[in-house]
């Protein structure tokens, strides 16, 4: 089965009543965790993006404090999973300060760690990445925004 473009799909929404949309959100939450997540987020979140951020702080602090750091590897793993989250979470926003916000706070963490990531070129590679995504995010920014942003990118750097 082909999926229907987006377009498409926005005109027959238009078309549906209020309890019909409403029936179609459930049954397509039903089937993915990260639909419901989604839906969670534009529910209960997207009137206090502050909030939303503290939350995801939280929760990434929980997933540095899991990495097992005796092992380059499994700290690579760990890392790889607490950035997979903060991307996640990035999605659901779709806000430029909010981005940029939690890429810094994950880049803070990283260093926090103790690990030289200069001894580990994929790691090195995953800090840079997430610099140059930070830097990306806060050229489209309001200067004043970028100003501020820009102080914390420095201190990464």
């Amino acid at each position: 089965m082909k999926p229907a473009s987006l377009s498409d799909i926005k005109k027959e929404i238009a078309h549906l009543d209020p309890g019909e949309l409403a029936a179609l959100c459930l049954r397509i939450a039903k089937y993915k965790k990260e639909n419901k997540e989604l839906l969670s987020y534009l529910l209960f979140e997207l009137s206090d993006e502050n909030n939303f951020i503290l939350g995801v702080k939280s929760e990434t602090d929980l997933l540095f404090e899991e990495i097992n750091y005796s092992n380059l590897y499994y700290a690579k793993k760990g890392i790889r999973k607490a950035l997979r989250h903060v991307n996640k979470n990035i999605r659901y926003s779709g806000i430029a300060a909010t981005q940029a916000e939690l890429l810094i706070y994950f880049c803070q963490k990283l260093k926090a760690t103790g690990i030289h990531l200069e001894k580990s070129v994929s790691l090195n590679n995953i800090y840079l990445a997430q610099l140059k995504k930070i830097n990306k995010t806060i050229e489209g920014m309001h200067e004043d925004l970028q100003f501020d942003f820009k102080k914390e990118l420095k201190a990464l750097e």
